[in-house]
């Protein structure tokens, strides 16, 4: 890892729990992946990574309302009518009425934006690639089975028949806290760089050559 770059594992204690480090190296991997592509972005092509993401979004599909780019992008509305507005003006986009809604509008590349787009993505899946050579294939796609499986463990449970969260089976729910110990109280500095850190946006992107099916 760049050694210059914020660490979050630098501030762990040697006695913190394994489940801590591990989450802290997830997220630091996240974070250097996310600070090398938003620095090569505005490098090669004078742009940043929402601008990228909007883009990518509209690439895939071919038209999105603002409220669904809202969505898609975990943004609010008046930030994606902010990025709307100038790509509109910098010929990246066009807005169009919505039939049956008057006061909703779609978004749509123009063809020069898609153009453009493709060349951008491309670079950008270069970027990635190269950023995860440190990995072979078979170890980038057990990490990647890894981390599906953490995934499925971290979705919210699915809502029973009357739409409330099923509750899990007594010998199946959360265990009574243990008394702190030096194996079980994570120190408070570690702690506090997990909170800090996860009230940011953490958006890797990984695209692949050509069109991304949705």
């Amino acid at each position: 890892m760049d050694a210059h770059a914020a660490d979050h594992e630098t501030r762990l204690e040697a006695d913190d729990h394994f489940a801590l480090k591990l989450w802290l190296r997830i997220l630091t991997c996240s974070n250097l992946i996310e600070a090398r592509i938003r620095h090569n972005l505005r490098r090669d092509f004078e742009c940043t990574l929402p601008r990228f993401d909007l883009l990518a979004q509209l690439d895939r599909s071919e038209a999105l309302k603002m409220s669904e780019l809202s969505q898609r992008l975990m943004v609010t509305g008046g930030n994606v009518t902010g990025l709307a507005d100038q790509l509109q003006d910098e010929g990246w986009l066009v807005r169009e009425p919505v039939e049956h809604d008057r006061r909703a509008t779609r978004l749509r590349l123009t063809e020069a934006g898609r153009e453009r787009f493709g060349g951008m993505a491309r670079t950008h899946e270069d970027w990635v690639v190269e950023m995860l050579a440190a990995l072979s294939r078979d170890e980038q796609r057990l990490l990647h089975g890894l981390l599906g499986k953490l995934k499925l463990g971290l979705r919210p449970p699915a809502p029973s028949g009357d739409g409330s969260a099923t509750d899990p089976a007594p010998d199946a729910r959360k265990p009574s806290r243990p008394r702190p110990g030096p194996q079980t109280r994570p120190r408070r500095a570690a702690a506090a760089v997990s909170r800090g850190a996860s009230r940011g946006t953490v958006t890797p992107i990984v695209r692949p050559r050509g069109k991304v099916r949705p």
